[in-house]
């Protein structure tokens, strides 16, 4: 539950609640509605909460612990992408699991079943640092950590965060490959997000998703996480959703990690769906300057450069999702990867 003053928050900032609509019910007339911890959408293995006080809050890390029939000893982190919540991790979790992984997915705190705080400051840093204080309250540490999209960002901050600790990383189509902001991406305010956020519906995570991560196609198993995320926007806790997401797409803009690449130490998979074309705010630039962001072909061989021990895979008629949207031809690459790693 939130605290008395996000409660507020919420109610603030948000159009009032009734408690006796449909949306409040779990359904409206276009779709399911959840709660703002997305209460009322059922995750494919069991969620456990990690309890924990950041930045004088008291938070909740929602986070799915899946443990192989024939363990390998290995443990593998998931991290999620800014659309995206542990439960869209799947397919990987059973193909790992099967492996003889150990799977950890974690939701990071202001997404999907964690706690949205109504103040924070969010960084990758403090993600990173959320994420290792749950896995060693599970004792659990010499990890292999697989990030995709924001999540890709979050995975190369925890390689350089705890080089020690990190066995192997893996990043799927990673935002962040290039500086938005030193390509012409103006900055938009918090609330300008924040107002941009109060928009959001399935039709225009639909229309983003197939456009940007899916080559202009669609399929009927990409539409429960469409759901996912636009059912707690037709909920009564849309207002600290919102918020949430306008801070975590100001952290996006503003803290960018492809300068740090050199520095990385772990053995590194990059995994690129070469049709992808996501680049933060690119709808705030005129085509001239759209035309230079997101060229992931590039991109990603500007970053198997830049890391010392990097392996590039492409996926040439893939986009942003790789694993979902060829998730034989994905898995096969990287189990071949990590079954090569001492």
């Amino acid at each position: 539950m939130f605290a008395a003053s996000t409660v507020a928050f919420a109610q603030a900032s948000a159009p009032a609640a009734d408690t006796t609509s449909a949306a409040a019910q779990g359904t409206v007339a276009d779709g399911p509605a959840y709660g703002p911890e997305l209460q009322g959408f059922d995750y494919p293995f069991p969620v456990q909460h990690f309890a924990f006080t950041s930045q004088g809050e008291a938070l909740q890390m929602a986070f799915m612990d899946v443990r192989p029939a024939q363990p390998n000893g290995r443990t593998a982190v998931l991290l999620h992408g800014k659309n995206f919540c542990s439960a869209t991790w799947e397919t990987t979790i059973r193909r790992l699991t099967d492996a003889g992984y150990r799977v950890i997915a974690p939701d990071q705190i202001g997404f999907c079943k964690s706690t949205k705080p109504a103040h924070y400051q969010y960084s990758f840093q403090q993600l990173a640092r959320n994420t290792h204080a749950l896995l060693a309250s599970l004792g659990i540490s010499d990890v292999t950590v697989i990030g995709h999209s924001t999540g890709g960002m979050l995975a190369f901050r925890y390689a350089l965060m705890f080089p020690g600790e990190t066995r192997q990383l893996v990043v799927v189509n990673p935002i962040g490959l290039e500086d938005w902001k030193a390509k012409g991406v103006p900055s938009i305010s918090v609330d300008d997000w924040y107002a941009r956020e109060l928009k959001t519906t399935a039709a225009g995570i639909r229309r983003y998703e197939q456009s940007t991560y899916y080559v202009g196609q669609w399929r009927a198993d990409y539409e429960p996480w469409v759901q996912m995320l636009a059912g707690m926007y037709r909920g009564p806790g849309k207002g600290i959703v919102a918020w949430n997401s306008a801070l975590l797409y100001d952290m996006i803009y503003t803290q960018p990690v492809v300068y740090e690449f050199p520095h990385i130490q772990a053995p590194t998979l990059l995994l690129i769906g070469d049709k992808d074309t996501t680049a933060i705010g690119k709808d705030l630039v005129p085509p001239n300057v759209r035309a230079t962001l997101g060229h992931y072909p590039q991109l990603a061989k500007d970053t198997q450069a830049a890391i010392p021990h990097a392996t590039l895979v492409e996926f040439p008629d893939a986009g942003h999702a790789p694993q979902m949207q060829d998730p034989q031809a994905f898995h096969a690459a990287l189990l071949k990867w990590l079954a090569a790693q001492p």
